[in-house]
């Protein structure tokens, strides 16, 4: 079985491709600036063009290739739709929870609404979502979301920690610490939790630094505000270091005492699922009403703290600050439990066989709709980006691309 897979989120793509032995995966990206560039693998091919246009016509060219497509993000969805493609949607982060069909959706961080479509944009991102052949979420939030809107809404919690760059035993760098050092290796902003995270800093007792890197989520105004006001309040343990890249991510893991993750979701992140597999402890909220799937069985993840109160967080930093039983025994858990949902050869083995299934529905990767009415769609879509993202939103792009490369990006 042949598959493309289009966008992709927190390398999830990358490993399926890399991890999966009886399908091949051919994966297509879209082009990336500044703090993604550190987590994209050299192994991927890129659009070299913003214009939806391109990016459909660049998957015209080669989709008779593959059997199923794959994709990650609303972007990826929106080109297999104009291409006329039989594709799955995979669902991780705020693409469910924050879908662009629904009118006014509320960030799960922030009491305003994140963005404001119009009638036209909402119903043909709802027509994107309806036309997937199915899709798919991990985890009981993304999953109770999706089931909302899709009858057949799939499960799968296993996903993939590449075991070549994170295990335990890989070499330290001498970082110089002069103290106990947690490492926060995600991006900083309120959807991780770091108001809590700096509120339960007032309560430690213990001497110890984290080091943040420069990683910053500024999707809206508002988020630019919360985080400006956030870094005024930065407390004297967090220092800020240049970014990991992500083939270098598990050395660093390795190299400090302990993994400070997020807050707030409630879950793991990608950068949870990857440290617990260089045995390093690690503190991560989880939500104990909400627990993963492991052979069929709903398990509660080991990792601690089991609530968001800043006092209960900063006993923790404090215990494992100074108890290196407690680090020890907190390591143990959370890799035994890890290794079971997403080792490489586990995941792999779950995730083909469900895309065997799906593959046996639907033989051709071509959906073959009505020849005018794809057209049409795709004249609209060409209409829209030429007077709206190339007018509107040029100056918006030119400062997060510059000049030169957001040129080279829409000729």
């Amino acid at each position: 079985m042949k598959i493309l897979a289009i966008g992709d989120t927190a390398d999830n793509s990358i490993s399926l491709k890399k991890f999966i032995k009886n399908s091949q995966i051919h994966l297509i990206t879209f082009p990336r600036k500044q703090a993604e560039l550190f987590t994209l693998s050299d192994d991927v091919e890129r659009f070299d063009s913003l214009l939806i246009s391109k990016q459909v016509k660049k998957i015209n060219q080669i989709k008779d290739q593959f059997d199923l497509c794959l994709v990650l993000t609303w972007s990826a969805a929106r080109i297999a739709y104009l291409a006329d493609l039989n594709y799955i949607m995979y669902f991780v982060g705020g693409d469910i929870t924050e879908p662009p069909f629904e009118k006014m959706p509320k960030s799960l961080f922030l009491e305003k609404p994140i963005h404001n479509r119009n009638f036209f944009e909402r119903y043909f991102y709802r027509r994107i979502f309806d036309n997937a052949v199915c899709c798919i979420a991990a985890t009981e939030q993304y999953f109770e979301k999706l089931k909302k809107f899709r009858d057949d809404a799939i499960r799968l919690d296993y996903g993939f920690v590449d075991t070549s760059i994170f295990n335990d035993k890989i070499e330290h760098v001498n970082l110089e610490k002069k103290k106990f050092t947690f490492l926060s290796a995600q991006k900083f902003g309120l959807e991780k939790g770091f108001d809590i995270i700096f509120e339960a800093l007032k309560y430690c007792k213990t001497d110890f630094e984290i080091l943040q890197v420069e990683w910053f989520t500024q999707r809206t105004e508002e988020e630019k505000m919360k985080i400006k006001e956030l870094l005024s309040k930065k407390p004297p343990q967090i220092k800020f270091i240049p970014l990991i890249k992500r083939n270098k991510l598990g050395i660093y893991f390795k190299s400090v005492d302990a993994i400070m993750g997020q807050m707030r979701a409630g879950m793991l992140g990608g950068i949870e699922r990857d440290a617990a597999f260089c045995k390093v402890p690690i503190l991560c909220y989880i939500d104990q009403s909400k627990p993963m799937i492991i052979n069929e069985e709903k398990v509660i993840p080991p990792f601690l703290p089991k609530s968001k109160n800043p006092k209960e967080l900063a006993e923790l930093i404090d215990k494992i600050v100074k108890s290196k039983e407690f680090r020890d025994k907190l390591a143990y858990d959370e890799y035994e439990y890890s290794k079971k949902l997403y080792h490489p050869e586990i995941a792999a083995k779950a995730w083909e066989n469900l895309l065997v299934k799906i593959n046996k529905k639907h033989s051709s990767i071509n959906k073959n709709s009505s020849k005018i009415k794809k057209l049409l769609e795709n004249k609209i879509v060409e209409y829209a980006e030429n007077w709206i993202y190339k007018k509107k939103m040029r100056n918006r792009n030119i400062q997060g691309w510059g000049k030169e490369e957001y040129q080279k990006l829409t000729k």
